[in-house]
């Protein structure tokens, strides 16, 4: 679907969040690491909403209270202490995580605040103990240019990270709190981005900003990119926790067209004279209509003392299985605020059936039993009565929604940059101050301090590594956006292997065995660094790094040169390389004689993949000409 952005009014605004690598944590001396072991530490907690200084209490945060959840907290002692356990107040702002943050302010040209005051954020999803976030103001009114474009950046703050959920179970849900209190930092840009494309190069140049300070972590969950997201006639979206930079710009497609659907639904539903009073909350019992029913989760749930509620949405069928994005329908939104509200597993609905075992006779008894009419569609839940009632007004509410066009809304990213429903919209009143933790100064003579020693700028850094090392533009670009770039210049300064080829196997390499699932986060820069080193002194060659990666990523803290030996990936000799060339001559003179030059790739290709990293490719290939050249007579 081709979509002109300027006519639909794209506006796109980002919010970074990137975890700082500091010796500790935000507000104790924790190591902020994560934890692999079973929990020293458990405890049970439930969060509770409260009103604000003005009396308020944010919706969002209401939400979540709404669902009845009750949390376990799990902890280590190495990870974690009372700070995070909220039973012991925090202490002063980590000078580091604060020093690194006003650093990349001065590199994007914003301003300090003569004074940095810590706030308190309401959050009662159970991703923090204290039931809101600490977070504070670093500085205002930066710019960036991307592009030639003039990007402001609104403003820097520094926070803590959220503890990590490991499970839900029903109305349970686990956290580790290793995670909460890890420094992050935020850069936010006003919403001035016009198409997805641009929205991925502003995340690009922002994340290349934050890695030239030298002090971030690296790897999948350390960087998290939240996207406002606007369209003319729309409404505003926000849409958290994508982690992967190649979805910014996916994530801000399928939300357009999204919110196109949406807007084209409710131009249906008026010209079909719906109004939002004819759309009722009342439900109706049908469970009579699916006594005999073939569908198992109906089945299951009347067997166990629950009903089938449903109710009727007037002028709505054909809607509900519109496709809003990839896999994302009208209906199945409907089915999260249901999920969300009702504690249900899900909903069913007239316009996928007859199907689940839900049978046509059934459908028309359903109608019926409803007073559906044809242009009607019909909603129904099986559950107890009270979670069955709760997701069919999440339903109806929805459903009114519609005839506005577009709800605002909290969305979270999926893996495909598709999204789904999170929580409502939060309001204005969840900051107020954090009592317990002093302002600090910000001092004149300390930034000069920073400005004097300030890291080298993206730009200035790509047009050295090109002319220092005579790698293309493409690879350098490539290592300012990956987290190997200071990698690259140690290893570059190290060995003799050529720095193209150590470019091309941090940025390419790596990325697809990413792809591919391989945990390269697991595999540490001194394993790497010691396989080049392997390389350089001829004990193995460049062909076998992949696999090399591949078996670090299941072996933690083991030595390259041990990954060498259990693969088999020790260098073979010249004369062993001949013997095995003679050998596949020998074997395939019918295809020598047929192909003439074109048997080179061919038998190269069978080679390569019988020495499997063994060998240098450019060996291999000058043995196998000579003796082809003998073979054929030339």
């Amino acid at each position: 679907m081709q979509v002109a952005y300027d006519e639909i009014g794209l506006l796109v605004g980002l919010e970074c969040h990137q975890q700082l690598a500091t010796r500790d944590k935000l507000f104790c001396s924790c190591e902020p690491e994560l934890f692999k072991g079973e929990p020293e530490i458990s405890f049970l907690r439930r969060l509770r909403p409260t009103q604000s200084e003005l009396g308020q209490v944010d919706p969002a945060a209401f939400f979540e209270f709404q669902k009845g959840v009750k949390i376990i907290y799990e902890a280590s002692n190495e990870t974690s202490c009372l700070v995070e356990m909220d039973e012991e107040p925090p202490h002063e702002l980590n000078s580091e995580a604060l020093e690194i943050a006003l650093t990349v302010s001065l590199m994007v040209n914003a301003k300090p605040v003569d004074e940095v005051h810590v706030m308190r954020k309401t959050v009662i999803d159970g991703s923090n103990t204290t039931g809101f976030q600490r977070t504070c103001v670093v500085a205002l009114d930066g710019m960036m240019e991307v592009d030639g474009k003039r990007v402001p950046i609104q403003h820097i703050s520094l926070e803590e990270d959220a503890a990590r959920k490991m499970a839900e179970e029903g109305s349970l849900i686990r956290y580790r709190i290793d995670r909460l209190g890890v420094p992050l930092i935020e850069v936010t840009t006003a919403p001035v981005i016009t198409s997805p494309k641009e929205a991925e190069k502003v995340a690009l140049a922002i994340g290349q900003i934050l890695r030239a300070t030298g002090k971030v972590k690296r790897g999948i969950g350390t960087i998290r990119q939240d996207l406002n997201v606007s369209i003319r006639n729309g409404a505003l979206m926000e849409i958290k926790g994508v982690q992967e930079l190649d979805l910014v710009s996916k994530v801000v497609e399928y939300e357009i067209n999204r919110q196109l659907k949406l807007l084209e639904i409710r131009t249906e539903l008026m010209k079909r004279g719906l109004r939002e009073e004819d759309i009722k909350e009342n439900s109706l019992d049908v469970t009579p209509v699916f006594r005999q029913t073939n569908c198992s989760v109906i089945k299951k749930a009347v067997e166990q003392n629950g009903c089938v509620l449903s109710v009727r949405l007037p002028k709505f069928a054909g809607l509900l299985r519109i496709e809003l994005a990839p896999g994302i329908r009208l209906g199945s939104e409907m089915a999260e605020r249901a999920r969300f509200w009702g504690r249900v597993g899900g909903i069913f609905h007239t316009d996928e059936l007859p199907a689940y075992g839900i049978t046509e006779n059934e459908v028309y008894q359903l109608m019926r039993s409803t007073r559906a009419e044809e242009q009607d569609c019909v909603v129904f839940v099986a559950d107890i009565e009270e979670n069955a009632v709760d997701a069919l007004k999440a339903v109806v509410q929805r459903a009114r929604e519609a005839l506005t066009g577009v709800p605002e809304e909290t969305r979270a990213a999926n893996a495909d940059g598709t999204t789904r429903y999170m929580r409502p919209r939060p309001g204005a009143a969840r900051m107020y101050p954090e009592t317990d933790v002093p302002p600090i100064q910000v001092a004149e003579s300390y930034l000069g301090t920073l400005r004097s020693r300030m890291p080298e700028l993206p730009e200035d850094r790509m047009n050295r590594l090109m002319k220092q090392y005579g790698i293309n533009e493409k690879l350098a670009v490539q290592l300012l956006g990956s987290e190997y770039v200071d990698l690259f210049e140690s290893i570059a300064k190290k060995v003799s292997v050529s720095p193209t080829v150590i470019a091309a196997m941090l940025t390419e390499t790596l990325k697809g065995l990413r792809r591919d699932g391989v945990d390269i986060e697991r595999v540490s820069n001194e394993q790497i660094m010691e396989a080049f080193e392997l390389i350089e002194s001829g004990k193995t060659t460049k062909e076998a790094l992949p696999a090399l990666i591949v078996w670090l990523a299941k072996h933690e803290k083991a030595r390259a040169t041990q990954a060498v030996e259990e693969i088999g990936l020790t260098t073979i000799s010249r004369e062993e390389i001949e013997n095995m060339i003679d050998s596949l001559i020998s074997k395939n003179t019918m295809v020598i004689r047929e192909q003439k030059d074109r048997a080179f790739g061919i038998l190269m290709g069978m080679m390569m993949r019988e020495v499997r990293g063994r060998a240098k490719a450019e060996t291999v290939s000058e043995i196998l000409k000579d003796k082809l050249a003998k073979v054929l007579g030339r």
